[in-house]
């Protein structure tokens, strides 16, 4: 294929068939894997989370200033009417988060509605002659326009690639850090009785800086996860995060002299046996707590510890880090290249859990779409 096209856009997940569906025509989507939006197909239980009822800057690791205009762009609400105008219904659940009764809903939508699309390794990007040559192990082809929306490198097993970093590197950007985000995080020695707890899961409070995750917490046999985890994951790199276990001060329940600290406290029995042995402390009467035994116990309201690290990229449901985003304008387009732009998980812009990822996947394919018809507008 040597015929110059409009737009070619690289990557066949969420912001990519999106950008396509708003196109129409004159542009070529370029997929590796075997089918279109792997990551949709699991997200959120296979019913993908696809926004929040409240989405601001904040809710996102990156540059707030570039994420507060891009949302300005396309918003939540606006991501919400467009699903009612293309009657794609949706429910809200999990306290303010929208899902699909499906995420089969959404893939049938692009499947019906996204038809350019080519399924190929793409091998390198180069720009020549007023035009980018996209070259792929089935053929080549020339574009006006390129749109790198790639994603990043979690799930390795969803045909996760690494291509999109190598493209903006060539064409002189920077890639910050790459981390894997809204994952579990494994444990230091001092914390190996967490592994004695698979299983247990119950509502915690989880810091990290100023960033506190009122959720759920589970314990694992590689260190701790749930919803509350893999929200601080995307904030912590190194040092200490912490995990206040109970609700209210400990001495709160212990209000009985006479009876043992396990009956008193509403938490698992085995997560309280734990805690105590790991502490080298008596499931005793409270009356008969010394001052250093009850300095103890204040730390299930602030348990702080140093995580060893993440479960990975394999586990990991986001990779935090990318193009750095200080190289591009607010539709996303390279300073460095003109007609070159970045959209979605590639990006080091980063969501929290609960629809804020599709939603930066949606919002940055419309900034691009924007740029893109005022340019096709203009030309024509």
């Amino acid at each position: 294929m040597s015929r110059l096209i409009d737009t070619a856009i690289l990557g066949g997940g969420a912001s990519g068939l999106f950008l396509g569906s708003l196109l129409k025509k004159n542009y070529l989507i370029i997929e590796h894997n075997k089918e279109i939006g792997a990551k949709i197909r699991i997200s959120g239980g296979g019913k993908c989370n696809i926004t929040n009822k409240i989405v601001t800057e904040n809710n996102y690791r990156g540059d707030k200033e570039l994420v507060r205009k891009v949302l300005k762009k396309f918003s939540n609400k606006d991501l919400l009417s467009w699903l009612k105008r293309n009657n794609l219904e949706i429910v809200e659940a999990k306290k303010n988060q929208y899902f699909f009764k499906s995420s089969e809903i959404l893939l049938n939508f692009f499947k019906r509605n996204v038809k350019k699309i080519l399924k190929a390794e793409i091998i390198e990007v180069k720009f020549e002659k007023d035009r980018f040559k996209i070259i792929t192990d089935k053929q080549f082809f020339y574009a006006k326009n390129v749109v790198v929306a790639t994603g990043g490198i979690s799930y390795k097993k969803l045909g996760a690639s690494d291509i999109g970093y190598k493209i903006a590197k060539n064409f002189g950007h920077s890639i910050t850090p790459l981390r894997p985000a809204l994952v579990g995080l494994t444990v230091q020695k001092s914390e190996s009785w967490f592994k004695n707890l698979s299983g247990i899961s119950f509502e915690s409070v989880v810091k990290e800086g100023e960033k506190k995750f009122r959720q759920n917490i589970l314990f694992s046999h590689r260190g701790i996860t749930g919803p509350a985890v893999l929200n601080v994951s995307l904030w912590w790199d190194k040092g200490k995060i912490s995990i206040g276990f109970l609700k209210k001060d400990v001495f709160t329940f212990l209000k009985n002299p006479n009876k043992q600290i396990s009956t008193q406290l509403s938490l698992p029995k085995r997560f309280v046996k734990e805690f105590l042995n790991a502490k080298n402390l008596k499931d005793k009467k409270v009356r008969e707590l010394k001052s250093f035994e009850k300095e103890k116990l204040k730390l299930l309201n602030n348990y702080e510890f140093a995580p060893a690290g993440t479960f990975g990229f394999e586990r990991a449901e986001v990779t935090k880090g990318g193009v750095d985003t200080n190289d591009l304008n607010e539709f996303l387009e390279s300073k460095f290249q003109k007609r070159l732009y970045f959209v979605g998980e590639v990006l080091d812009v980063t969501g929290e859990l609960g629809g804020y990822n599709f939603q930066w996947a949606f919002s940055s394919a419309y900034s691009v779409y924007l740029n893109l018809i005022k340019r096709l507008t203009i030309e024509d």
